[in-house]
């Protein structure tokens, strides 16, 4: 079969992976490439395709990325998060699990140093919450926790090497101005993030 190309030059995460699935839903091709002109689409895509089975390289074109990739039946059962979600909840379903979602760096409004320190408190409770605790989710200002010269981000470590998933928005980190800075988590897109509040029994907003 031969490659198919999809152009997607100007389109916002999370466009570009939305048509890469329902490319591959359709047509399941053997042999892709994808065109597009952001950071944040080029690592969104990339990875969507390897949870999907492909092998991916990815050329850079001056302000444009080419996104290869070639379906390899060896990473078939490499779904790095669509898989491990509806693995997830098939698993154990009397279990809980909690979403938190995190759209800002500070809790409330009218004192931002007070803010601060009620997102550090805040993240250093969610410990108690055991084994419930499934995902946290971060979009917009939020990304800024997950920078070293945050000291939320310890608290944010320390939550991840007891398991827990942490998804940080690749669009919000280009928009900051903070792409490959973050010290946690994994780079996401708003595909993950909607299937995430499927999946999540219960959700936390902050």
């Amino acid at each position: 079969m031969s490659e198919i190309q999809l152009e997607c030059q100007g389109l916002p995460c999370p466009q570009p992976v939305l048509k890469c699935k329902y490319l591959i839903e359709n047509q399941t091709p053997a042999s892709i490439a994808v065109s597009v002109d952001n950071e944040a689409a080029k690592e969104n895509v990339s990875r969507f395709l390897n949870t999907q089975g492909y092998e991916t390289t990815i050329e850079n074109n001056g302000s444009e990325f080419v996104i290869s990739g070639i379906k390899s039946i060896a990473n078939n059962a490499e779904c790095k998060i669509s898989t491990e979600l509806n693995n997830e909840i098939i698993a154990d379903l009397e279990n809980q699990k909690i979403l938190v979602f995190i759209a800002s760096d500070v809790i409330g409004s009218g004192d931002d140093e007070l803010g601060r320190k009620l997102m550090y408190s805040f993240l250093l409770t969610l410990r108690e919450m055991g084994n419930d605790l499934w995902r946290i989710v971060i979009l917009n200002g939020g990304v800024k926790l997950a920078v070293p010269e945050n000291p939320c981000m310890k608290e944010l470590q320390h939550l991840e090497k007891q398991g827990i998933s942490v998804l940080v928005c690749g669009t919000c980190l280009e928009h900051f101005g903070l792409t490959g800075r973050q010290k946690i988590g994994e780079v996401t897109n708003m595909l993950d993030v909607v299937t995430s509040f499927q999946l999540a029994t219960k959700t936390i907003r902050v």
